[in-house]
């Protein structure tokens, strides 16, 4: 069964046009609330977060509609991280959760994700089930079996202090001061106080979200703010969070930032010195440098790859027990921990090490020397296929051809947003430039 209207990550796209709008997200709310009452049984709940965008007022009351009208009880957590409704879902015992956020894109654009009741991620399959419930009649409930809705206070509260646990009991962040980039985003309050209750000097950025301001230069996308915070405080090290703070970016003393690899290199390598690295094994997607791939094959350890997009790295460290995985992107998933992505924690364990080993964090965060990558994206209109172009598929085949033997080429559709990714990988940086550029001018002319 195939997914139409679900991408990577949820239901995504521009607030108040299909598929985000009101109409919509009550549809789908009532299509999920049907999907996990088959059994018709009682008691039935969900947990429902968001990050801080002005559309998801609207989404928020329209889901909870669709959700209660197949009697669904809604429990509303207002701005939390996308993790904190993994965790509290299973928390609290809920047989869905629910965020509402773009992540990193622009304040314009939402999107809605689910999570079943283990704290993970809907499967493809669950949601080309809800799809195809979702194209039909939906049965409503009884008068008197419809659900209620009630705000949880606590919500953030319970997610902070979990937070804290995964942070070594024996140690302190005392000294330290952080800059926090929380891309005036769901993890505003959360990130700060958290920091600051371990014991952190906190200077915290992307504080103040207006409801249009989210990841607005600011934030893991937009670094920079961070860099600059980072120098003129003197501050020992950065944190940037994406929206919904489910992805991270690392900046040492000296505002040089450090994506995911380098964070997942440094993690594997400890982990492994530890015995605690599962299978010898870190899961990765295609996007990863290869130098992380040559770094972790140096010390014996192996780097399994899975297509982009969190929730397949999720799948494939679930099927092979693998524990730490995530993407160059900045989602790190520790399921020690977490059953998703989640750039607090990730920070978290990051600082623990420059906590025990007393090291700076430009020591720690390079670990090893990446491979030449050059990513550019081309945007196209909706409804258009430019892959399927013959021009552009014989340019693609071109560049393979020769980058065989001395580096790779990788082209995909953007699952979040109507782009082609081009990206590739290669010591000789000139050809790099020119097969990467050839590629996107043959896709630019299909558009």
């Amino acid at each position: 069964m195939s997914r139409k209207l679900f991408g990577t990550d949820g239901v995504r796209g521009r607030a108040n046009t299909y598929p985000m709008t009101a109409e919509m997200a009550l549809r789908l709310g009532a299509a999920a609330g049907r999907f996990f009452r088959r059994d018709g049984g009682s008691a039935h709940r969900v947990v429902i977060g968001k990050d801080t965008r002005l559309s998801g007022y609207m989404l928020e009351n329209a889901l909870t509609a669709g959700l209660t009208s197949t009697g669904m009880n809604v429990l509303l957590l207002g701005p939390v991280p996308t993790p904190a409704v993994g965790f509290l879902t299973r928390s609290m015992r809920a047989d869905l959760g629910v965020m509402i956020s773009a992540s990193h894109n622009p304040h314009h654009d939402n999107g809605i994700k689910f999570f079943g009741p283990d704290g993970f991620k809907l499967s493809d399959e669950a949601e080309a089930e809800i799809e195809a419930i979702l194209e039909g009649e939906i049965a409503p409930a009884q008068p008197q079996n419809i659900g209620r809705a009630r705000r949880i206070e606590d919500g953030r509260g319970r997610y902070q202090e979990f937070v804290k646990t995964t942070f070594p009991a024996g140690l302190r962040l005392d000294g330290l001061k952080v800059v926090i980039d929380c891309a005036n985003g769901a993890a505003y309050k959360a990130a700060p106080e958290v920091l600051w209750e371990l014991g952190a000097e906190v200077i915290p950025i992307g504080v103040s979200p207006n409801g249009t301001n989210i990841n607005e230069r600011c934030g893991s996308t937009h670094t920079q703010t961070a860099a600059e915070a980072v120098v003129a405080h003197g501050a020992h090290v950065g944190i940037a969070l994406d929206g919904d703070a489910d992805r991270v970016m690392i900046l040492d003393q000296n505002g040089r930032t450090a994506d995911g690899d380098q964070i997942m290199a440094l993690l594997a390598a400890r982990w492994a010195e530890e015995g605690r690295l599962r299978g010898g094994t870190l899961v990765a997607t295609v996007m990863s440098n290869l130098g992380l791939e040559r770094f972790l094959q140096g010390r014996g350890l192996r780097l399994e790859r899975t297509a982009v997009g969190d929730r397949y790295v999720v799948e494939a460290m679930r099927r092979g027990g693998f524990n730490l995985g995530g993407e160059q992107s900045g989602h790190i998933v520790m399921t020690d921990y977490a059953t998703t992505g989640d750039g607090l924690v990730a920070g978290l364990q990051f600082l623990a090490e420059m906590a025990r080993t007393e090291r700076p964090a430009s020591d720690l965060l390079h670990t090893f020397e990446t491979v030449p990558q050059l990513l550019k994206n081309v945007r196209y209109e909706a409804g258009k296929e430019p892959l399927s172009d013959d021009a552009v598929k014989a340019r693609i085949a071109e560049a393979e051809a020769r980058m065989t033997g001395r580096g790779r080429v990788l082209i995909r559709k953007s699952g979040t947003e109507p782009l082609i990714r081009v990206m590739a990988e290669c010591e000789d940086e000139a050809l790099l430039r020119a097969e990467v550029e050839g590629i996107v001018a043959a896709v630019e002319a299909a558009v």
